[in-house]
């Protein structure tokens, strides 16, 4: 694998457990009754006793709240406050089942039990998992959902929570087995795995739209999507490198993916995950840019709030106890730079994402030839084929 630009200069920065400050050129923002909705997921956790008691006394410390008041600042509050909820839940299973409990060792019954709960969304009057405090949270969630949602929209959500499932079931693979896989395995479990695409549903439903299919389907508006996901979980995985580690468990993070790979030092694959999620984050704002030059009112809320899902990543993962850790303190940093410690164009050498760099015109003279109607959202295939510069 090439190693990306403005690596070498940087590695002298880093030392095995520091993480360097990162990258973040969107501006923070938060809803103003944050306070009020981290305290009632709180009571939420707490009255569906969602994890074991000790599990449920840590999620609650964790200020998610907050967390899904960055990502919907001016969203409104029931939707930022069932996506509170549903990301406590996402870790009642992840930290519950899969990282701390038997079944993350045991993909095939993880499966069973995952199958279950997806039902569980999908028809949450199923008489299944009557007596289960997550399958009883759940079942909540999913008729909040289908309060906010369209039928499309609902029908998404349960679909992307069949996709993190799925990444859960492949990690466990690894986890029981004790085997690390390929970056460009591991990159395409991550944009899954981090559960980001279940939070895409409710990005539109926290401001009250439904995208068009054809848009919201569009290989580069899903691309802007998928940049989103790396950015966040490259971000998780730097931020949360010194809980991981220190654990004394099995872990599936960037910077083991990149030593394994490579045979690299901490130090250098800490500077490499930084320059790869610069150099992906440099894409995702010139795409957006470009999309949103051509977009209808409610597209360009929704790359907006992709880069909103981002920063809110940010803010909270150098402040959250989840990662602070303070019975070991992990030394994050407390601020962000403004530049980039990469800046080419080039693509990754991941063959998994590498046709993201297609998207955009090959050099800065050149102009987006299509655009997305504002009107109707669709693109015709003569608007598709002059997007991606091809010609007939």
């Amino acid at each position: 694998m090439s190693r990306p630009q403005g690596v070498e200069m940087k590695e002298a920065a880093v030392g095995p457990d520091l993480i360097p400050a990162l990258w973040a050129p969107i501006p923070p923002a938060i809803h103003p009754r944050h306070a009020d909705i981290n305290a009632a997921t709180t009571r939420w956790a707490h009255a569906y006793k969602v994890g074991s008691p000790q599990l449920r006394g840590r999620l609650v410390t964790q200020d998610i709240g907050r967390f899904a008041a960055r990502i919907l600042p001016q969203g409104d509050e029931n939707v930022i406050t069932l996506l509170s909820d549903f990301v406590l839940w996402l870790f009642g299973v992840d930290d519950g089942h899969c990282e701390e409990g038997t079944l993350g060792r045991r993909p095939g019954e993880l499966t069973a039990t995952l199958h279950e709960l997806l039902r569980i969304a999908q028809q949450p009057q199923a008489p299944m998992l009557v007596d289960d405090p997550l399958a009883a949270a759940l079942r909540d969630l999913s008729r909040r959902v289908d309060r906010h949602a369209t039928p499309a929209q609902a029908t998404r959500w349960v679909d992307a929570l069949r996709e993190y499932f799925w990444s859960v079931v492949w990690e466990a693979h690894h986890r029981a087995a004790g085997t690390v896989p390929s970056l460009s395995d591991y990159t395409l479990m991550r944009l899954y795995d981090g559960a980001t695409t279940v939070v895409l549903p409710l990005l539109e439903m926290g401001h009250g739209y439904a995208l068009d299919a054809d848009e919201r389907d569009h290989p580069a508006v899903r691309a802007a999507g998928e940049m989103a996901s790396f950015v966040i979980t490259w971000d998780n995985d730097l931020l949360s490198h010194h809980k991981e580690h220190h654990s004394g468990d099995y872990y599936l993070n960037v910077i083991r993916v990149l030593e394994h790979e490579t045979g690299c030092t901490t130090n250098q694959a800490l500077a490499t995950a930084v320059a790869q999620r610069d150099r992906v984050l440099r894409l995702f704002l010139r795409l957006r840019t470009h999309l949103q030059a051509h977009a209808g009112p409610e597209l360009c809320q929704y790359l907006d709030s992709l880069g909103q899902f981002i920063r809110a990543s940010q803010d909270w993962g150098i402040t959250s106890l989840r990662y602070t850790t303070p019975d070991d303190p992990a030394p994050l940093p407390s601020a962000f730079r403004s530049e980039p410690t990469d800046d080419s164009d080039d693509p990754l050498d991941i063959p998994v994402i590498r046709e993201w760099w297609s998207l955009l015109p090959a050099t800065s003279h050149e102009t987006v030839s299509a655009y997305l109607a504002p009107m109707t959202g669709r693109l015709t295939h003569h608007q598709q084929e002059g997007f991606f510069g091809v010609t007939t």
